[in-house]
């Protein structure tokens, strides 16, 4: 399991013209990535991580702060360009496979108390950020 992490002062996802997820304060926005191997343990371990990450100012995570995150499953981070022009999916899971255990980062992070805001698995999604810093990180387990 793979994850772009910015650390934003806002984010927000918007389907069909409509605002689905969004964090107003300072916080974390995560692109998250599945293959085929990956399980519930690895989303346990990328969620722990997501909440107590040390990339917010002073060094705080946003378990320190309460800060809030924005997940948002992301198929492409498992994409591959290093032939030709066009990238291939093939280590990307498929969305049976990878819906679940995204939605298990989700649980994970608000079971341990975090606010957390997310996108529509599959969904044509339009991201909008204000990375801070600017700072990203990946997130890989």
């Amino acid at each position: 399991m793979r994850a772009v992490v910015q650390r934003v002062s806002h984010a927000s996802v918007t389907v069909d013209g409509e605002v689905v997820g969004e964090i107003t304060r300072p916080g974390l926005m995560a692109l998250v990535g599945v293959t085929h191997t990956d399980t519930e343990e690895e989303a346990r371990k990328v969620a722990r991580k997501l909440w107590t990450l040390r990339v917010l100012e002073d060094e705080k995570s946003c378990s320190d702060i309460n800060a809030p995150l924005l997940v948002v499953s992301q198929f492409t981070l498992y994409g591959d360009a290093r032939k030709g022009r066009r990238p291939t999916w093939q280590a990307a899971a498929p969305g049976p496979v990878a819906e679940p255990l995204v939605d298990a980062v989700v649980k994970e992070l608000r079971d341990q108390g975090a606010e957390v805001a997310t996108g529509v698995f599959g969904a044509q999604m339009s991201v909008g950020l204000t990375n801070e810093g600017p700072f990203t990180v990946i997130v890989e387990v």
